[in-house]
């Protein structure tokens, strides 16, 4: 491989990587940042209970900065932590994991490849 033999090639290359692995890294350690461990009071326009279409997924975002998601027949089955920012928002599971989403329209949630709807 002729860049393997051009060693500022491959010094650009590692630089490159590093440079992308560590904006990863200063991305995750900003949110984590602007979360504590504990709930923050939420104010903002989409509060409530946001459900698939098809009803097997119901997820209420509660004034005290948690969610509640049940899954089937499975109520409570992911609890956590959550932060609006303007129209983004990040979760936090009590398990560790996190993920976000985004509100595209006043009463459509876009969240971990599925499409939310709110609960009138």
């Amino acid at each position: 491989m002729r860049i393997l033999n051009n060693p500022l090639a491959v010094i650009v290359g590692i630089i490159i990587a590093t440079a992308t692995s560590l904006g990863a890294v200063v991305h995750m350690a900003k949110a984590e940042n602007s979360m504590s461990t504990q709930a923050q009071a939420q104010n903002h326009p989409y509060l409530g209970m946001w459900v698939t279409g098809d009803g097997r997924i119901r997820q209420e975002l509660l004034p005290t900065g948690r969610y509640d998601e049940a899954r089937g027949n499975r109520k409570s089955a992911y609890q956590g932590r959550y932060v609006v920012t303007g129209a983004h928002i990040d979760y936090w599971d009590d398990t560790g994991f996190t993920a976000d989403g985004t509100f595209v329209e006043k009463d459509v949630l876009h969240h971990g490849g599925m499409i939310f709807y709110r609960e009138k």
